[in-house]
């Protein structure tokens, strides 16, 4: 990794050039400093504002190897306790020289930010408009820019990304390379591969252009959960493996956090490089071409919702008319005036709403009796009769992608396991599913309810089945394991209800599955002897309130 950086003369300008250029030699001196070993030339020159990304990014490989090395010594199991005692000691030095680093730069940022020239304020009846009914907007913004030549599937987020979408559109773009265009025009899964290449094989330098920079950023994470991924099978091997003949596995296990570190620098530096370019996408569309190309498309949105939208518009002008007869703000244009006046729009809007449908709701004009979403807590009086119900949880690894889950039933049966997750949110669909499926198969006459206090959980497997299929789910279930687990509860769809449970309010059930989830961690990681989890299940076990005696069903 090298950066660009533009040094002013100082007496240490070389050795601030030799750092930027040479990330070895940055990440040593950024340890050294951190230890106190650094000489004062070294000190002077990692404090030089263009240093500060680098030292970031350098300090977030640093952090994951420091980690690695940690895990390495504990499944080693010949580690003396002082070595391990002087590792982690290392490891939380260098987690605080990235926080600092990091703090480093977002005050960096923020001078930078609030010394940036500002755009003129748009008018203030279009600010009103479009803040009281953004989608609107958007269709009108969206329509004008496929009059531009963009399709409308580049436009995710039409006005804040209006900007860049001049950036790379305006007269003075240039084509491309081809490489970047095959980056910009290959499919997700192939992307993800590219930066898996770029930190296991050869650093990508198309990677860093303006085209393709904020897709590296967006995908950076999921390529750093394949990372943990890889991780986590490295462990499997090692502790598959008597202590005695682990020696290749934990080698294995190095290179695995190796490449992991560097997925991590890069996900970091992805970040500095788009901040980098939206900072310079806000100075040029500031003034120049580029303003001028994006007043222009404003511009024309707001004609096209003032003929679309003709109510919303009067009201929205008349509303502004009525507010800069007595505001203080109004010779600077009312810079902060849009959201209350839309707020009252909206208002206006619901009223006018409520107006025309009198009598429509039935006796006297009463609304009509929507459900009330209270929190659920444990009352269930509205499961299907004969339901068999089960709480699932889960709980996730520290460094690698292990995860482990536990359920608890109402018919006295529990289960546990692990298996991979990219997020919490995936083991927790993994509990979900393991535990459907077990009462499916105990109970196959009877509807199925799972409950869980993960609401992205429940949200991801209910659009799973939904829509027949664990694709829907992307989002939230990246590794196989788990769509593997949707696709066979998939059939099954039509008994099965998933539902979200408030968490840690004493639930027997829940706080049963949420013990053996951590149990399951611990055992998969190897951070509880064999022995010592069959106690710590046992305790678990005797300690669950349903009414009967818990059986264990094998993961």
């Amino acid at each position: 990794m090298t950066w660009k950086v533009n040094v002013t003369i100082t007496p240490h300008t070389e050795l601030v050039r030799h750092y930027a250029e040479d990330f070895t030699a940055l990440q040593d001196a950024a340890l050294a400093r951190m230890n106190g070993m650094a000489s004062p030339e070294t000190a002077a020159a990692l404090a030089h504002p263009s240093l500060a990304e680098p030292l970031a990014v350098a300090l977030a490989h640093a952090d994951v190897l420091a980690r690695g090395d940690i895990r390495r010594a504990e499944l080693s199991g010949v580690s003396a306790p002082h070595r391990l005692r002087r590792l982690r000691e290392h490891a939380r030095r260098v987690r605080r020289a990235r926080s600092e680093a990091d703090a480093v730069c977002k005050e960096q940022r923020a001078r930078r930010v609030a010394g940036r020239r500002r755009p003129p304020l748009e008018p203030l009846e279009l600010r009103v408009a479009r803040a009281a009914d953004p989608e609107a907007y958007g269709r009108a913004l969206r329509e004008v820019l496929i009059d531009h030549g963009s399709p409308a599937a580049d436009v995710p987020a039409p006005d804040d990304d209006l900007a860049l979408w001049a950036w790379q559109r305006g007269p003075a773009a240039a084509e491309p390379p081809a490489a970047v265009r095959e980056l910009l025009e290959c499919h997700d899964d192939a992307f993800v591969q590219v930066l898996l290449r770029d930190a296991r094989e050869e650093e990508n330098p198309h990677l860093a252009h303006d085209a393709v920079v904020e897709r590296w950023g967006r995908h950076a994470r999921t390529a750093l959960a394949w990372g943990r991924y890889a991780i986590a099978r490295a462990e499997r091997q090692v502790l598959a493996r008597p202590l005695t003949a682990r020696r290749v596995q934990l080698d294995a296990l190095d290179d695995a956090y190796q490449d992991a570190a560097i997925l991590a620098a890069r996900a970091r530096e992805a970040r500095h490089r788009i901040a980098d370019l939206h900072d310079r996408i806000r100075d040029r569309a500031a003034d120049g071409p580029l303003a001028e190309l994006v007043a222009r498309c404003r511009a024309a949105a707001l004609l096209r919702l003032s003929a679309d939208e003709p109510e919303l518009w009067q009201r929205a002008c008349r509303l502004a008319t009525e507010h800069r007869a007595d505001c203080d703000a109004r010779a600077d244009g009312c810079p902060r005036c849009h959201r209350t006046l839309a707020a009252r729009l909206a208002e206006d809007v619901s009223a006018a709403t409520s107006q025309d449908h009198d009598g429509d709701d039935g006796p006297e004009g009463l609304a009509p009796d929507y459900p009330d979403y209270k929190e659920r807590y444990a009352i269930l009086d509205d499961s299907p009769s004969r339901a068999a119900v089960a709480v699932a949880d889960a709980a996730v690894g520290d460094e690698s992608a292990l995860c482990g889950y536990g359920w608890a039933a109402e018919d006295g049966t529990t289960g546990y396991g692990d298996s991979m997750a990219s997020c919490s949110g995936e083991a927790e669909v993994i509990g979900i599913c393991q535990a459907a499926l077990s009462l499916l198969d105990r109970h196959p006459e009877a509807p199925v309810v799972v409950l869980c206090d993960s609401t992205e959980a429940v949200g991801a497997v209910n659009l799973a089945l939904t829509n027949a299929g664990p694709a829907a789910a992307r989002r939230t279930v990246l590794f196989p394991e788990g769509r593997e687990l949707l696709e066979r509860l998939v059939p099954h769809r039509h008994r099965l209800q998933i539902r979200w449970l408030k968490g840690h309010i004493g639930h027997d059930l829940n706080e049963t599955a949420d013990a053996l989830a951590g149990l399951a961690v611990r055992r998969v990681t190897g951070r509880v002897a064999a022995s010592a989890a069959r106690r710590q299940e046992a305790r678990i076990l005797r300690s669950a309130t349903s009414g009967r005696p818990p059986v264990l069903v094998a993961a």
